[in-house]
């Protein structure tokens, strides 16, 4: 009897340390963006798989005024281990293809007083995602989520002549680094297209028209 609770007090220990372990593992997440400016944008992404000096990082700013069309794909993930092994494999990935034109802006005199915004939380998975518009002549958006215990799936699809302010933020829990920060505004005339799917869920979406 003593035997067998010392064998079960083993597992238990075992499981603990575990979950212990995954707990600390960077959030997953995928990200599909296309932005279109004609004015002035400041943008900046950073992805990273561990704190300090350790895992992977990558650090991505953009800023300045002109016309600019750019796509974004990045992703961050962590395969969890197998039961009795220590060993884990995380990586980071971002592919950027862009094209910008330099033209001066100068904002308009006039602004209106007329505002959009919107946030989502996930507790659950560790992400949030907010959308502020400050119209100057109009706004046209789409946007859709969906969340669950497991994933969360953001998407964007907004057009606006005024100011666009965009941010994500991915961080699984107290015990792990920010995954995924991202914050952007946009000036002037602006489409968005954007897609982000966190959790360790595989979800098929499909994108915008």
């Amino acid at each position: 009897m003593l035997l067998v609770a010392l064998c079960i007090a083993a597992n238990m220990a075992a499981a603990n340390a575990d979950e212990a372990a995954k707990d600390r593992l960077a959030q997953n997440f995928t990200e599909h963006s296309w932005i279109f400016v004609n004015g002035y944008l400041e943008e900046s992404r950073i992805l990273q798989t561990q704190a300090g000096f350790n895992g992977q990082k990558i650090v991505l700013g953009t800023s300045g005024s002109g016309m600019a069309t750019r796509t974004i794909d990045s992703e961050v993930f962590t395969n969890v281990p197998i039961e009795g092994s220590k060993s884990t494999m995380d990586g980071a990935s971002l592919t950027i293809s862009a094209n910008y034109d330099y033209r001066p802006y100068t904002p308009p005199l006039t602004q209106s007083d007329l505002r959009n915004a919107l946030c989502a939380k996930n507790y659950e998975v560790g992400s949030v995602m907010s959308e502020t518009y400050k119209i100057d002549k109009d706004l046209i958006k789409d946007t859709q989520i969906y969340q669950n215990d497991s994933f969360s799936v953001y998407e964007i699809s907004s057009e606006i002549q005024g100011t666009a302010r965009i941010g994500q933020r991915v961080q699984k829990n107290a015990n792990t680094v920010p995954s995924f920060i991202m914050g952007g505004t946009y000036m002037g005339y602006a489409q968005i297209r954007s897609e982000t799917i966190v959790g360790n869920t595989s979800v098929l979406t499909l994108p915008c028209p």
